[in-house]
């Protein structure tokens, strides 16, 4: 049962508890420069996961045999392996996806989220919840990276694009409002910033409201105790008070009995004899 709790609590942290973006604020560079549209984002997303799962679950098969010397070197060499194959699929397989992110996927390899992971959570577990945790951490690098993008595309041009990167047959677009009216501000590089800061604004003034209420809570919980340990002390003091008054009024009640006369002994004077 705690194995199980341990790789349900290893795959929800990555998504909400410890995201790698909105929470950890980690892989800020690839966040900002592959969202500029939702396509884009999910294509680094997936490759991010792959890289994730392969990396973590070899690192952990391969945790008691690393010397701590020179696990660092080790677990930068295992990821670069698995950044190798991933980039040389997507060359083969998705060409103008590998347009698309260029350098950003060969630096998956030296991405903190990748590292992080493999130091803090694949060294010390075993290859099914490391599995799980890789998933979870993906799952929520990824829907960071589509909420960045989203919000950007959105903005910037006004429309959602599909099948531009996946060869997913015909691209078609989504088009929401005119053209005109968009921002395209939101798909320049300083629109991922924007972005990035317009979520992370809207999560603060959420956690802020949410302490808030937790303090407001806890403040009125504490002054509910206050009140009903002094009603306590009232009604204890009270019975306490009646308790003395009514010991009082049976003392005053009671009639008082005179003592018995003590009989003293006569005293017996000596005779005095005479002298002769």
């Amino acid at each position: 049962m705690k194995d199980t709790i341990t790789k349900k609590a290893a795959f929800v942290a990555g998504i909400i508890k410890e995201n790698p973006v909105f929470v950890s604020l980690l892989g800020m560079c690839p966040t900002l420069a592959t969202t500029k549209s939702v396509e884009s984002a999910i294509g680094m997303g997936i490759l991010v996961i792959l890289v994730l799962i392969g990396s973590n679950v070899l690192i952990s098969l391969l945790r008691n045999i690393i010397p701590s010397e020179v696990k660092i070197p080790c677990y930068i060499v295992v990821i670069a392996t698995f950044v190798t194959i991933v980039k040389m699929l997507t060359q083969a397989f998705i060409p103008a996806l590998y347009s698309s992110l260029g350098v950003f996927i060969s630096l998956i390899v030296v991405n903190c989220i990748i590292l992080g992971r493999a130091e803090a959570f694949a060294s010390k577990h075993g290859p099914v919840a490391s599995f799980m945790d890789a998933i979870g951490t993906g799952l929520g690098y990824t829907l960071a990276l589509v909420i960045v993008a989203f919000i950007r595309e959105f903005i910037g041009t006004g429309a959602l694009s599909f099948g531009v990167y996946f060869p997913i047959g015909r691209a078609f677009f989504l088009h929401i409002f005119p053209e005109q009216y968009a921002l395209s501000i939101f798909v320049q590089s300083a629109g991922g910033f924007l972005s990035l800061g317009l979520v992370l604004a809207v999560m603060a003034c959420y956690k802020n409201i949410k302490d808030d209420k937790k303090a407001a809570a806890e403040k009125a919980r504490i002054e509910e105790l206050k009140k009903k340990k002094a009603e306590e002390l009232a009604k204890k003091k009270a019975e306490e008070e009646a308790k003395k008054a009514q010991e009082a009024a049976q003392k005053a009640d009671t009639p008082v009995e005179s003592a018995p006369e003590s009989k003293e002994a006569p005293i017996l004077k000596p005779e005095v004899k005479e002298a002769i």
